[in-house]
This record gives C-alpha cells, sequence and structure tokens, in this order.
C-alpha cells in the first residue's frame, strides 16, 4: 500500500545524523603534535565539490584527513585549487553525513524513517521496480541526477528498459547556450568551458560572475588576460568582482542584456567593424542580420538598458579592436528571463562577427582521450519514446528537460511511477517545484533519493541510500575535453564512514536482484577503470602514482588561415540566420523582448554564487561553513534610508505573489543599484539534518515562485521575481 508522504517536511528532522547513529570525529584531526610529522599518505583524487572536477592529492597523516592540493599535472587546476576544493575534507568529517539506508514506514498512524540493512533496502526498490513494470511496463522509471555517480543509475535504469533521464544542470543551469551554440556553430560550448582567455585581448562579461564562482580554470585564465592588459569589459547591474577589474563597466537595466547586444550588432555591421573575410567564409545569414539589427542602435538601446550610446559606440570599437582575440564570455548559469536560448544566440552571433569561434584569444577546440567503454551488452530499447510523452513541446532540447520529469511524476495519471534522484536537491534546485514535488512524491509508487547528505530532497523519499563521499569511493575516470587530452583518477583515499557505499555497488546489487547482472559484470569498479586505461597505454597501478596523465593532440587547438570547415549545422556554416529555428516556429534570429516592469515598493531579485559554496551542496560542510555561515541581501543606500535599514540589520523578503523569507541580513551597498537587491544562492535550509545550515539565511529559491520557461529547450527563467522587505 502506498504511503501518504504529507509529512516529508517532519521526516527530514530525522535524518539528522543523532537519529540513528552517534556521530564520530575523527580525533586525528585534533592531534596535538605538529602536521606532517606522523606517517604521511598521498592518494590521487577528483574534486567533487563542483562540477569543474579538478585533480589533486589527498594527504592523510596516520590514516586521518590533513589536507587536499592540486595535482600539478592537471590541466583544469594548474596545480591549484580553490577554496572549495581545499575544503573537500568537511565533507568527509562532516557530522551530519548520511550513515546507513533508511526505509519510509508507518509507525502508530505516523510517518517515521527506519533504518534497515542494505538487503532490506534493495529488496524493497527491486520489488517495487518489479510490481511497478508489470502493472505499467518497465519504462515508467526515470532519474534526476548531479555526479558521476549517477551514471550507474543511469545504466541500471536503461538496462531495465527506461531511458528516461535528466540533469537538472541543463533545465536550470547552462542549457541555453549548448542548445543556443549547437544551433549557430553546430557544437556547444562545453564543459569546462573552451574558452581561451589566458590568450585573449578583450573579454567581455555579461553576468558571469568569474571570481566570485571561481571557477577554478577560468579564473585563473581570466587573470593571465588582465596582467596582460587585456580589456575587460563588465556588463552587470552589480559591481562584482570582474566589473572591479575592468576598463569598462555597464551598469545595465536588469533584463535588457538583449538590447544591448543588439545594438552592438548594429554598430559593428553598420560601421564595417566586423570581420569581413572569417564571415564571408563561414558564416551564412549576414544579409538577414544586418536587415533585423537596424533599428537598434545605440541611442535606441539607451531608452532600454540605460546605457549612454557612448559607451555602446566604445565598447563595441573596443572589441573589433581586439577582434579576433575578442571573447564574448558565454556564462555558464543562463536561465534568467525565459528568452535565454535567443540571448545566448545574440551572444553566439556576436562571437561570429568578431571572428573568435575557433581563433586564438576566443574559442579554442577542445580534445578529450579515445577511452573505450567497458564492454556491456546493449540495453534493450524502451517500449515508447519518453520526450515525445513528457516533454513534445521542447523537439530541440537534446535531453530530459528536469521540471518536465517531476510533473510526469504527479497525479493519477502520470507517465512515470518510480524515481531515483542522485544527489540533487530539487527543492533548491528548480524553482516553484515544491508543490509539483509534493503532488509527486504521493503519487509515485515509488522514490528513491541517493545522497551523501540529509538535504531537503531526502524527506520526500521511500528510500534513502547513503552514498560514501568522493574521498572514499573510485568513480568514473576523468576524461573532460580541454587545451590537453588528459586523464584523472579519483580513488579511495579513506574507507567508507559508517555503513555508506559508493554509487556503483549500489547499482550492482541492485542489478542482481533484477536478473540485470550481464550489464554490471565487474567484480569491482576499479576493475574497468584497470581495463579501459590499458586500452590508451596506462594502468591503474600507473594512475594510482601519477594521479593525472597527460596525451598529445591529435587536431590543431585553432583554425588555420584560409582553413575550410565544415560545421556541423545543416548548412555546414555558422548559421546566423537559423533556418532550424524557423522551421519550428521560433525567431531565426534574436528578439528584444522587453522585461516585466518592476512593482511599486518591490526590487527585481538577482541572486549569483559567492566563493565559498557551492549553491546549497556545501553549506553544511564545517569547514566551509567557517568561511561564509550565512547569505546577506544587498540593498542600495537610496534604498536602505527609504526603508530605515541599516547593515547587519535582519529583514525578511516578501516576493511579489506573498511568499515570505526567513530573516537575512541587510548589507548597505553602492555595489548594486536602487532597483534590485543581490542575494547568494544556496542558503535557508530547512531539513533539520543539517545542524549548521538548517535555518541559517534565507532561501533565494524559495522566493522564485514566477518562472519564464523558455519556449525552445525548457530552461527555467530565475530572474522574474520581484522582492520587498519586512522587519525581521
Amino acid at each position: 500500500m502506498r504511503l501518504n508522504r504529507r509529512e516529508f517536511i517532519k521526516l527530514s528532522g530525522l535524518l539528522t545524523a543523532g537519529g540513528f547513529l552517534t556521530p564520530a570525529l575523527l580525533s586525528g584531526c585534533a592531534s596535538q603534535r605538529l602536521p606532517g610529522t606522523g606517517q604521511v599518505t598521498a592518494t590521487p583524487t577528483v574534486c567533487d565539490i563542483c562540477f569543474w572536477k579538478c585533480a589533486g592529492t589527498v594527504y592523510a597523516e596516520d590514516g586521518q584527513p590533513w589536507k587536499v592540493v592540486g595535482n600539478p599535472d592537471d590541466p583544469h587546476s594548474t596545480g591549484r585549487l580553490c577554496t572549495r576544493g581545499t575544503g573537500g575534507i568537511g565533507a568527509y568529517t562532516d557530522r551530519d553525513r548520511l550513515k546507513q539506508p533508511l526505509l519510509r514506514v508507518s509507525e502508530g498512524g505516523r510517518q517515521t524513517f527506519k533504518p534497515v540493512s542494505w538487503e532490506e533496502a534493495f529488496d524493497f526498490i527491486a520489488g517495487r521496480m518489479q510490481s511497478i513494470a508489470q502493472q505499467h511496463g518497465n519504462d515508467r522509471l526515470a532519474l534526476l541526477s548531479h555526479g558521476s555517480g549517477g551514471k550507474h543509475f543511469e545504466r541500471l535504469l536503461k538496462a531495465f528498459g527506461s531511458h528516461a533521464y535528466a540533469h537538472p544542470s541543463f533545465a536550470q543551469c547552462r542549457g541555453p547556450r549548448e542548445v543556443a551554440f549547437a544551433l549557430t556553430y553546430g557544437e556547444g560550448v562545453g564543459s569546462p568551458d573552451r574558452t581561451d582567455m589566458e590568450h585573449s585581448r578583450c573579454v567581455v562579461l555579461i553576468g558571469s560572475h568569474i571570481g566570485e564562482n571561481l571557477h577554478n580554470g577560468q579564473v585563473q585564465t581570466l587573470a593571465e588576460a588582465i596582467n596582460k592588459d587585456a580589456t575587460l569589459i563588465t556588463v552587470d547591474p552589480r559591481f562584482s568582482v570582474a566589473a572591479g577589474k575592468s576598463k569598462y563597466w555597464l551598469p545595465i537595466k536588469p533584463g535588457t542584456d538583449m538590447a544591448l547586444l543588439l545594438a552592438w550588432m548594429n554598430v559593428l555591421i553598420n560601421e564595417g567593424l566586423y570581420d569581413r573575410d572569417y564571415v564571408e567564409r563561414y558564416t551564412v545569414g549576414l544579409e538577414q542580420l544586418t536587415r533585423h539589427v537596424q533599428p537598434f542602435n545605440p541611442e535606441w538601446a539607451y531608452l532600454e538598458t540605460g546605457l549612454a550610446p557612448k559607451l555602446i559606440r566604445d565598447t563595441a570599437h573596443a572589441m573589433a579592436a581586439s577582434a579576433p582575440a575578442t571573447l564574448v564570455h558565454p556564462g555558464r548559469h543562463v536561465t534568467w528571463y525565459g528568452d535565454d536560448t535567443q540571448r545566448e544566440r545574440a551572444i553566439a552571433i556576436l562571437n561570429a562577427l568578431l571572428g573568435s569561434w575557433g581563433r586564438k584569444g576566443g574559442f579554442y577546440s577542445q580534445e578529450k582521450v579515445d577511452l573505450p567503454a567497458f564492454p556491456v551488452p546493449k540495453p534493450p530499447r524502451p517500449a515508447t519514446d519518453w520526450k515525445q510523452i513528457v516533454q513534445p513541446e521542447f523537439p530541440l532540447s537534446p535531453t530530459g528537460v528536469s521540471q518536465k520529469i517531476v510533473e510526469a511524476c504527479a497525479g493519477p495519471e502520470a507517465h512515470f511511477k518510480g524515481l531515483f534522484v542522485y544527489g540533487t536537491n530539487l527543492p533548491h534546485t528548480i524553482p516553484a517545484i515544491k508543490p509539483t514535488l509534493e503532488t509527486a512524491a504521493d503519487s509515485l509508487d515509488l522514490l528513491v533519493v541517493i545522497d551523501t547528505m540529509p538535504a531537503e530532497i531526502t524527506g520526500y523519499a521511500d528510500v534513502v541510500l547513503p552514498e560514501c563521499t568522493y574521498l572514499e569511493r573510485y568513480d568514473g575516470l576523468r576524461n573532460s575535453p580541454e587545451r590537453v587530452p588528459s586523464l584523472a583518477l579519483r580513488m579511495p583515499a579513506f574507507k567508507p564512514r559508517h555503513e555508506t557505499k559508493p554509487a556503483w555497488w549500489m547499482a550492482k546489487q541492485l542489478a542482481g536482484r533484477l536478473q540485470l547482472e550481464k550489464y554490471f559484470p565487474w567484480h569491482d569498479y576499479a576493475d574497468t577503470l584497470d581495463w579501459q586505461l590499458r586500452q590508451v597505454g596506462s594502468s591503474l597501478e600507473e594512475m594510482q602514482k601519477i594521479g593525472v596523465k597527460r596525451f598529445p593532440r591529435k587536431t590543431p587547438m585553432y583554425f588555420s588561415t584560409g582553413q575550410d570547415i565544415r560545421f556541423e549545422t545543416p548548412s555546414g556554416k555558422i548559421e546566423l540566420y537559423s533556418e532550424t529555428l524557423a522551421e519550428y516556429g521560433h525567431d531565426p534570429l534574436p528578439r528584444y523582448t522587453a522585461p516585466d516592469k518592476r512593482p511599486e515598493g518591490y526590487y527585481r531579485l538577482n541572486y549569483g554564487r559567492g566563493p565559498a559554496h557551492t549553491f546549497g551542496r556545501t553549506t553544511n560542510n564545517p569547514l566551509l561553513f567557517e568561511l561564509m555561515p550565512e547569505n546577506a541581501v544587498w540593498i542600495n543606500p537610496r534604498v536602505a534610508r527609504q526603508w530605515q535599514l541599516k547593515n547587519g540589520d535582519y529583514v525578511q523578503l516578501k516576493n511579489q505573489d506573498g511568499v515570505v523569507s526567513n530573516r537575512v541580513r541587510v548589507r548597505v551597498t553602492e555595489r548594486t543599484g536602487p532597483n534590485a537587491v543581490f542575494m547568494i544562492h544556496g542558503f535557508g535550509h530547512t531539513a533539520k539534518g543539517l545542524r549548521l545550515a538548517t535555518g541559517v539565511g534565507a532561501d533565494d529559491a524559495g522566493l522564485m515562485t514566477s518562472v519564464k520557461v523558455d519556449p525552445i529547450m525548457g530552461g527555467t527563467g530565475m530572474r522574474a521575481n520581484f522582492v520587498t522587505f519586512v522587519k525581521a
């Protein structure tokens, strides 16, 4: 009988470490001996605190964690880790970690979580999966994941007969830019980004907070560009760290970025400043683009953006003067106002006019190692085309749209009857999803959450599976495209604490109960890594010693002069004008739509990242919590005087739909304008199991009840919300 999950909020409190097992912090961390004077061991790893996945070395002393440092052979980090990477040991030592499998049960008319053995947890999950298959079909399961371990559950579900999966990093982060650049150039920007800033003579940042988000390689290459006196142009309504390093700061009116991009195109085309040879050789659609941008001169843009026409022209001239070593950065988190694919299309087109794609100082050609996959049988074809059923309105999306999968789990007619959630805290990740998630939780026959921490999503689960941290497990080889192809190894530096297990082991155990062993033929996942490494002339033994292995490039990093290039677009050219978009009923050229007007007494809610945390994933990390225990709301002095607020006061924020946040500290600063406030994302947790982070700071995601959905690829535009102040 399906359990009603109306008590899921209360249940999140039962996940606290003290609820079942006594927390035991590592006594070695409090050693009186000087660090490094005991028996020291070094183990290669790949950081899992953010997606950049820098390679490093974990040092332990007498078996206890000491420090993590970067691997100097790693092209991602060049031997330097960021704040979060060096704080990775806090994930291992966190007293609030999930410690054993938990099963939702009903006792005395109320719901609770019961500690169970791994065998009980797997038997329950396998039984529910088989029941779903018998009643509805094998293809009625879905996966939402963030992190390398999710690939093992993706393999499991595909072997079972369901291919439905999504990563919130697509629809809630970088999806618009990948779709936009693929429509324009035939391929996306990649991850890490293929930006060649170390050789740029001009870098344009549009709402991209490099220096605060601490994407390691990006920060280092931008610093190199600045040290070489590259011109830095920052477009941001807030005086960000990057703005403080810039020759030009453009404090744009929020939501009007497209108007500026069109005006820049207008100047480049009408003044003949674009790269004529590059455009003639490699692009199609210049004639249509030229006609399209004629109305959008700097004088028109001034009325929309608030930026002086001379400033718009001066920055366009600066870009042209440094081209093709000019990079208009595509950004990373780009789900803003609902027109995000078209805004990213405008950025892609602007780069094409400057001739930067495939050119030194613009976008380089990435390479990764040609690494064979471990041989396993092909999974069966699913019985239905789940995308046609779940997200037919987004045929141009190359992958699953996370919020559409959640919607397809909700209600009596829901398509999906089972959902696996790996490493992603949906209530803090997908805006305005909470009501749908509550309905889905009551509708599903099976909801499995795999995580290291008792975040909000665990309170919705039927079964909680505790994963060991990245310092305690093997994962797939890091084989990310980069300037230099390389492989990096993550291996256990410590034995898993408590009863936690790696994702590969969980998926293999479930496969055995479902008669799917042939898809997981290895005894230990290390066997697969060794097999793969031997195919490329290395071995697990070698990688355990060196951590990172570089391989020679096989292709040039940049286009050569006059080189004939065929792009992976329908025309074989860079498509300034997109016939594909036209065929699907979308504008073939980017169009400007004015943002919603600010209600009287309200301020646009802008948000971003801080250098101490990876969104909400690390706010309970005891080492990183010390660096930044709470967020603050940035308020312009003029607004502060109007509301009689002082620096350090606490307020609550109320959005346009009446949602009120937890209290948050005020930061009065000229670095944000009078029309908007700014917050660091990831705070304001409600899961009581997070004893450091719960109730601290305000949750900006909870205030994002107005969502502008991108009509091309389904991204959730989150900057359409406004807040006012309630004195705490």
